[in-house]
């Protein structure tokens, strides 16, 4: 896969792959498959075929790296800022509490930065900059379970969309009777 800044990868795993790039040229030079290529250096076919194309199309006798795919869209002082920003905290930019969300991420980067942004744009912006997911290791100290259990089995029932249900009108082939 193609990632922004030098592949995503640490130096030591950039180093890796440029060492399975030339591997996987010296078994091409002894015409080896490239499904037996891939099995044995554990890289996917697909990339073995990439690579094999390259170098019978460029001539350069090794694969090597295209680099990123595209540009990132943010500079790096606009990121810089960003992380100024998501330092602050939701609430100094109008939030009713301290959680950053994706959407309110989103939000952030369009009115500060005049960029768009999908929720999988700015999840991935976020996980190539060293931030990751915050997920509680433990439930509240005050949930009440006895609430949710009841809200689950009396509340919901009411909510939720009844797709399967059986009743007049619900089929396609039931006509409507009209008086």
């Amino acid at each position: 896969m193609r990632y922004a800044q030098g592949g995503g990868l640490s130096t030591e795993r950039r180093a890796f792959r440029e060492r399975l790039r030339l591997q996987a040229a010296e078994r091409f030079a002894r015409d080896k498959s490239s499904t037996v290529i891939a099995r044995d250096l554990r890289i996917s076919v697909r990339s073995i075929q990439r690579w094999r194309k390259d170098r019978q199309s460029g001539g350069a006798g090794t694969p090597h790296s295209h680099g990123p795919a595209s540009l990132p869209r943010l500079g790096e002082q606009q990121l810089a800022a960003l992380e100024q920003e998501l330092l602050k905290g939701p609430v100094r930019h109008g939030r009713p509490d301290q959680r950053w969300t994706l959407s309110r991420i989103t939000t952030l980067i369009g009115r500060r930065f005049h960029l768009t942004y999908t929720l999988q744009g700015v999840r991935k912006l976020l996980i190539r900059n060293g931030y990751s997911c915050q997920i509680p290791a433990r439930r509240a100290l005050e949930r009440d379970q006895a609430a949710v259990t009841g809200r689950v089995k009396e509340t919901w029932p009411k909510v939720e969309d009844p797709r399967r249900r059986s009743a007049p009108g619900s089929s396609s082939k039931t006509r409507p009777v009209c008086r």
